[in-house]
C-alpha cells in the first residue's frame, strides 16, 4: 500500500485541481460556447442542450447540464473509482459547474473562430494538465468511458472507449451546428491535447548523448571536468564485430551539447555519438523532483 500523501501534497494538488478547473471553464464559457465549438465529454453536449433550448424560448445553462449528467456518472462510478480519486473528481466537478456559472458573467473574449478554437485549446489544455496533476477529474466522458470499460467492455481499453465517446459528442455537434464548426471544434482538441501532453511531460527539452568509443574512460573524465555533467557507463556489444565495448550516456542541456562534441571529439575524432530528444529531467543539475 502507498503512504497516504503528506497535508502539503493535499493542498498542493487541490490547489491544481482549481486552477485547472477555473481555465477550463475560462475556455469553454469564454472562447468555445460563443463559437459553438463542441469538443466532446459533458461540456460539448451542453453547449448543444443551451443553444437548442435557447432557440425553445427558455435556457439550461452549461453549468446546469453538467451537473445533471454527472450525477448519474457518479453514482455508477464511485465502485470503480478509489476514495482518493472520487472525492477529487467529486469536488472538481462540482466546481467545475460553480466555476461555469461564475464565468457566465463575464463577456466573451473578442476572437474570430479561429483564435477561438487555438486560444481556448491553449487555455484549456493547461487546466486539463493540472487537474489530472491534481491527481482528479472533472467526471464526464473520462467517468463515462471508466464505467463501461469496467462494467462492459474489458477488452477495450478506456483510452479507445474514451474516443468513441468524444468522438460521438462531436458528430451529434457537427449535426446540431455543421461541419465547418465541428472542425475548427478538431483543431481546439488537437491543441488542448498537445498542450496538456506538453505541460504533464514537462518543458525542459534536454539532450542524451550515447557516445561509443574506444577511449571511454578518457572522454568520460573530459566530460565530467570540461562540461561538468554527470556521465554513465553502459555495457554495449558490437554485433558485427562481437567485441563488448563500453558506451557512455550523457544528459545535457542543448546549450551543452555543442561543448559536449568538441570535448569527445576533441578526444577520439572516430567517436560514434547517438544525440536523443529528452522531454523531461528530473535529478541534480537539472529541475527538482516535486512529488
Amino acid at each position: 500500500m502507498s503512504p497516504a500523501p503528506s497535508p502539503k501534497t493535499r493542498i498542493r494538488d487541490y490547489f491544481f485541481i482549481i486552477a485547472g478547473v477555473y481555465l477550463m471553464a475560462f475556455a469553454i464559457v469564454s472562447f468555445w460556447q460563443p463559437h459553438y465549438l463542441v469538443t466532446g465529454g459533458v461540456s460539448g453536449l451542453a453547449i448543444i442542450v443551451e443553444d437548442y433550448t435557447t432557440r425553445m424560448g427558455f435556457t439550461v445553462p452549461l453549468w446546469a447540464t453538467n451537473i445533471v449528467l454527472n450525477i448519474p456518472l457518479f453514482l455508477l462510478g464511485f465502485k470503480t473509482m478509489g476514495k482518493s480519486f472520487f472525492v477529487r473528481s467529486l469536488f472538481g466537478t462540482v466546481l467545475f459547474s460553480v466555476a461555469m456559472h461564475n464565468m457566465a458573467f463575464l463577456p466573451p473574449v473578442p476572437s474570430d473562430i479561429l483564435l477561438g478554437s487555438l486560444f481556448g485549446g491553449v487555455i484549456c489544455g493547461i487546466g486539463v494538465a493540472l487537474i489530472i496533476r491534481g491527481m482528479a477529474s472533472t467526471g464526464g466522458s473520462v467517468l463515462l468511458a471508466s464505467i463501461l470499460h469496467n462494467k462492459l467492455l474489458r477488452h477495450i481499453s478506456t483510452g479507445k472507449i474514451l474516443f468513441a465517446c468524444d468522438f460521438a459528442v462531436v458528430l451529434v455537434g457537427m449535426v446540431a451546428f455543421g461541419p465547418e464548426r465541428a472542425m475548427y471544434a478538431a483543431i481546439a482538441i488537437f491543441v488542448c491535447t498537445k498542450v496538456a501532453d506538453a505541460v504533464l511531460e514537462g518543458f525542459s527539452f534536454a539532450k542524451a548523448a550515447y557516445i561509443i568509443s574506444n577511449e571511454s574512460e578518457a572522454i568520460a573524465n573530459a566530460v565530467m571536468k570540461e562540461v561538468n555533467r554527470g556521465v554513465t557507463e553502459l555495457t554495449a556489444r558490437g554485433m558485427y564485430t562481437k567485441e563488448k565495448r563500453g558506451m557512455l550516456m550523457c544528459v545535457v542541456s542543448g546549450r551543452e551539447l555543442v561543448r559536449l562534441k568538441q570535448v569527445v571529439y576533441g578526444v577520439d575524432k572516430n567517436a560514434f555519438i547517438i544525440v536523443a530528444e529528452v522531454r523531461e529531467v528530473l535529478g541534480e543539475g537539472f529541475t527538482a523532483h516535486s512529488m
